[in-house]
């Protein structure tokens, strides 16, 4: 079966891929979550909101939109970047901050999209290391993960660093209470992502892989977005379609890569256990986008009749 996301075959519908995006998790940042009147309008109950930390955002911010989306009924997974966070008391001061105002009890933690950093911390690791998040109580820690590779991290265009602190991070679950995942950067093609999927298991890295799908969106938004977050061999997908005048103007969905994903957990490849949209389009888009093609599984909490 061809794994190329952009053959052309009648879109999957509800039957095909309303398993695979059941569970899905999202993004918001507290400027775009502050254009939605009511989540609950737009996402399945108990639906995991990751909260993008830009490099500029005051906490106050981040904590402020933490505690309105969990108020609304959802679990809240704020971003730490490692490289803005100057001190182990900066980091404590967050904590709390997300515990004691928005009820906050999971974390995504990543480096961060700085090549300087503000003050101790240059990685995940470091973070995990203090043992802030496990006295506190934390049930959920996810790390970023790299399918294609990340040259920011491996300069050479291998994967040594990437892999070695996997393998680091899945010893770090072993002896810490959180449950912990993979959230990956977004891919375009299927085949890839399996193989890299493979791989992590033949290494015994068996952290739950989170898999990063972005949203619909303009297709000059998208070659934009996959260009400046780094985004490897896949990316030559977009640009292929981009060459079709014909293709140019009309936006791209994810159907086909996720219908590759469903037919290969139907196959028994049960690789991926969730799928994680980046609305790079607008979270109303992406929303609508898992609403028309998740059937039940993903009807909003405020559904119409």
């Amino acid at each position: 079966m061809s794994l190329l996301p952009f053959r052309r075959k009648s879109a999957p519908g509800i039957s095909q891929l309303g398993g695979i995006l059941s569970g899905y998790s999202i993004e918001v940042m507290p400027r775009t979550a502050a254009k939605v009147d009511d989540f609950r309008a737009l996402l399945p109950r108990g639906t995991r909101v990751y909260i993008a930390h830009i490099v500029g955002t005051p906490i106050e911010e981040m904590v402020a939109t933490a505690r309105r989306i969990a108020g609304e009924g959802y679990e809240v997974m704020p971003h730490f970047p490692a490289r803005i966070i100057k001190e182990k008391a900066t980091l404590a001061d967050w904590i709390a901050r997300y515990q004691g105002e928005a009820g906050v009890q999971q974390a995504l933690l990543l480096g961060g999209g700085i090549s300087t950093p503000h003050g101790d911390f240059d990685n995940s690791m470091q973070l995990m290391e203090t043992g802030l998040f496990d006295k506190a109580g934390f049930t959920h820690l996810h790390v970023a993960g790299h399918p294609e590779g990340n040259r920011d991290i491996d300069p050479d265009g291998s994967d040594a660093m990437v892999m070695e602190a996997l393998h680091w991070k899945q010893a770090f679950a072993e002896r810490s209470d959180a449950q912990m995942a993979i959230a990956t950067q977004f891919a375009f093609e299927a085949g890839p992502i399996l193989e890299w999927a493979r791989r992590l298991k033949a290494e015994g890295i068996a952290l739950p892989i989170h898999l990063g799908i972005a949203g619909p969106a303009k297709l000059q938004t998208l070659i934009k977005f996959a260009i400046a977050c780094g985004v490897g061999p896949s990316l030559k997908v977009l640009q292929k379609r981009a060459l079709d005048v014909t293709k140019l103007m009309m936006p791209y969905e994810p159907t086909e890569i996720l219908s590759d994903l469903s037919q290969a957990r139907e196959n028994g490849e049960d690789l991926i256990e969730q799928i994680h949209l980046f609305p790079l389009g607008g979270i109303r888009t992406a929303a609508q986008f898992a609403i028309d093609h998740g059937g039940d599984a993903t009807a909003p909490v405020l559904a119409k009749a």
